[in-house]
């Protein structure tokens, strides 16, 4: 949550810079406006002037709203509902408008005393007088309009925090969930694997069993040591499916037979972790499981243009169990990991084969291992 607030931070003080750097900018350019038109008016009545207080008056009569707006900013950090639309912060800024707008006549009305060091501004302007009801209207509109552009400012800052939280929210979310589904169907691999090591040793089979430890030992260790669900190599993938149906054909003898072709470049490509042994682990419960003579299972990886495409098919008997399932664990979750990896840019599908069987593909982008 710490992250959530520094974007916020970081969002509402960029905003503020441009929000103040923009109403600069703009006074800068109109206070410099007024000094050239101050000076102008004593070149054109040949007066011999110095433009410093054609400088000093242009600067009180509008960098004070450079200032106004710097303090409204800062005063927003801390009362966000100051710079919002509500009745309650328009009528306090009208207020405040009020009490700015009569300062800052009076600082106009003090700047023309500079003519006590320069006797010629003395003529030119000393006898002006801005505390009128007018040039009052006048400074309420400016601060208006510097109330509406900072507001709208603030609103946006306030959107673009709340968009960014929300999306890290969901993204906080996803992982939750995919980690939760991801330790679902862990476990649900391993207690299947250990009951094969147990029907093994009770049916005296120990070396088989004890090569079926080694493949569950070299499918745990990498499980164990992520951190967080991620993607890897598809080679580390393949060798996890690859010891997975090692520990399967141990446990069906020649009622399995295993087909698995990758090609070099699906090889070298990044996929989900766990992306096919879940698949594959369906295949095996549901379609060779429950056939007394067994069957094939096929596993293919290729690469087309960008993407990958990945495929696991059998021939077993599994066609009706899946689907009364929804296809089981292994492809519900696996669906719902693909949409978080790659939202709008996957597609799998799973269908009975009309010989016999069921067959399972995925596709998605390509995305090759960093040298």
């Amino acid at each position: 949550m710490a992250s959530l607030h520094e974007n916020n931070v970081f969002i509402g003080s960029t905003l503020h810079g441009r929000g103040v750097l923009l109403v600069s900018t703009a006074t800068v350019i109109l206070a410099a406006i007024t000094a050239n038109y101050c000076h102008t008016y004593f070149l054109v009545h040949h007066i011999e002037m110095s433009v410093l207080p054609s400088i000093f008056f242009g600067a009180v009569m509008w960098l004070w709203w450079a200032l106004v707006a710097w303090v409204m900013w800062r005063n927003a950090h801390r009362y966000p509902i100051s710079l919002t639309f509500s009745l309650r912060s328009v009528s306090l800024q009208l207020i405040v408008g009020c009490l700015v707008s009569y300062a800052h006549l009076h600082l106009i009305q003090w700047s023309l005393r500079v003519g006590d060091v320069w006797p010629a501004w003395q003529t030119a302007y000393a006898q002006l007088n801005y505390v009128t009801l007018s040039r009052f209207g006048l400074d309420m509109l400016n601060y208006c309009f510097l109330f509406a552009v900072s507001a709208t400012l603030s609103m946006q800052s306030q959107r673009q925090a709340d968009a960014i939280q929300r999306l890290a929210l969901e993204r906080q979310l996803s992982r939750a969930q995919l980690s939760a589904l991801q330790m679902q169907m862990e476990p649900h691999f391993l207690f299947n694997t250990l009951n094969a090591i147990k029907s093994l040793v009770t049916q005296g089979r120990n070396d088989e069993a004890n090569r079926t430890l080694t493949h569950l030992n070299s499918i745990l260790r990498p499980a164990l040591q992520r951190q967080v669900p991620e993607k890897v190599p598809f080679s580390e993938e393949l060798r996890l499916v690859e010891s997975y149906l090692a520990i399967q054909q141990l446990r069906f003898a020649d009622r399995l037979t295993v087909h698995i072709h990758a090609s070099e470049d699906a090889r070298r490509c990044l996929v989900p972790s766990f992306i096919l042994q879940p698949i594959v682990e369906n295949a095996v419960q549901h379609g060779i499981a429950p056939s007394e003579t067994g069957g094939i299972i096929e596993t293919s990886a290729t690469r087309v243009g960008n993407e990958l495409f990945l495929l696991v098919r059998d021939n077993g008997l599994g066609t009706k169990t899946v689907a009364s399932e929804g296809h089981g664990i292994g492809i519900r979750n696996t669906r719902e990991r693909l949409a978080f990896f790659y939202p709008e840019s996957h597609n799998l599908t799973a269908s009975p084969i009309a010989s016999g069987g069921f067959e399972v593909s995925i596709r998605i982008p390509y995305e090759e291992v960093p040298a």
